[in-house]
């Protein structure tokens, strides 16, 4: 039976991307934290949640999840991080 080796390398092109608009700074801003639902991550927001109001004083902080952290997020939770100013994603286990 023949060997067939299969190369693990993406040969496709990739184009040099434009970095996102930086905040210079967090005070009266509107955050967006997205929990991906793995083990953990709620407990991470939480602390970045309170770090966020109290040291840089961010004025809003929305909270919203995926359903799952095995898929995209679907466009109901996109939809709710229109018109933030700034996202983290909790990635933990």
């Amino acid at each position: 039976m023949p060997t067939t080796l299969v190369s693990p390398m993406n040969d496709a092109s990739v184009m040099a991307g434009v970095a996102a608009h930086r905040l210079e700074t967090l005070v009266g801003k509107r955050v967006a934290l997205l929990d991906i639902t793995k083990p953990g991550g709620n407990i991470f927001l939480d602390r970045v949640e309170h770090l966020l109001k109290d040291r840089f004083g961010v004025a809003e902080v929305i909270r919203t999840e995926k359903p799952t952290y095995t898929k995209p997020a679907p466009a109901g939770v996109l939809e709710a991080l229109r018109g933030v100013d700034a996202l983290i994603e909790a990635l933990a286990d």
